[in-house]
């Protein structure tokens, strides 16, 4: 792989980290980029899920704060996220990769939607009456649904989860973003651990992506408190917009 190659998904990594800890929809950056340099639509979807694997894990050591008394909470949850990412992920590698290809120009598309509709989402959750809470079974069945996103796909998996969670629990906002980096990163960690089981993944882009993703991951919190998330979310909209025309053109 050329060295310009390495750097470029290294600074993407770092990039998809520092996104996925404020907005989410990371994947939107990496994929892409792995889609320009010329990799089939599978192999990028399983090495971009391997890559920013570690970002997600990385930034909880600075949510350690917004994580302390989440524990019932997470663990309650855990499980759906895992099943979810290994269904995911199981049904990523049975069906035709064709199914793929059509499909994922769709699910980026809905990514966009998600990412650009997020400050409404929010205001919409403010203006809620009684969350229902993390004991629910609906609130389980909707983790484990997203988790089968993350592992199948998983752009916007972190956009999603945190509208869900802020619908259904009565907590603040940088709490439920730690508890999303957690449940996005346990459907993440499931599904990586059936691709590198039964699949092949480009090992030395998603080391470039996961070392930068792991910087991002612990550092992006810092610095998005001094970029406004809108900027955000117009890159991820642009470039996801081109990359679904893209593949639909293809």
């Amino acid at each position: 792989m050329p060295v310009g190659e390495v750097l470029v998904l290294f600074v993407v990594g770092m990039a998809a980290g520092t996104v996925n800890t404020i907005v989410g929809s990371g994947s939107l950056i990496t994929f892409p980029t792995l889609l320009a340099f010329g990799y089939p639509p599978l192999l990028a979807n399983v090495t971009n899920n391997v890559g920013v694997l570690p970002g997600s894990f990385s930034a909880l050591a600075v949510s350690r704060p917004e994580l302390r008394g989440q524990g019932h909470r997470l663990v309650r949850l855990a499980a759906g996220s895992l099943i979810g990412g290994t269904t995911g992920a199981v049904l990523l590698l049975l069906l035709p990769e064709s199914v793929f290809d059509g499909v994922a120009p769709v699910l980026i598309l809905l990514a966009c939607v998600m990412v650009a509709v997020q400050p409404r989402i929010t205001a919409a959750v403010r203006r809620r009456g009684r969350p229902i809470g993390h004991g629910a079974a609906l609130l389980w069945v909707a983790v484990l649904l997203t988790g089968v996103y993350g592992g199948y796909f998983g752009a916007a998996q972190g956009v999603i989860l945190i509208a869900l969670l802020g619908v259904f629990l009565d907590d603040d906002m940088p709490r439920l973003n730690a508890a999303k980096n957690v449940l996005a990163g346990l459907a993440n960690l499931a599904a990586a651990i059936v691709f590198t089981l039964v699949t092949d993944v480009a090992w030395l882009a998603a080391l470039a992506i996961a070392v930068g993703s792991t910087i991002g991951g612990q550092f992006g919190p810092r610095i998005g408190r001094r970029l406004p998330p809108a900027a955000y979310r117009a890159i991820i909209v642009v470039v996801g917009v081109a990359v679904s025309v893209a593949l639909l053109v293809d």
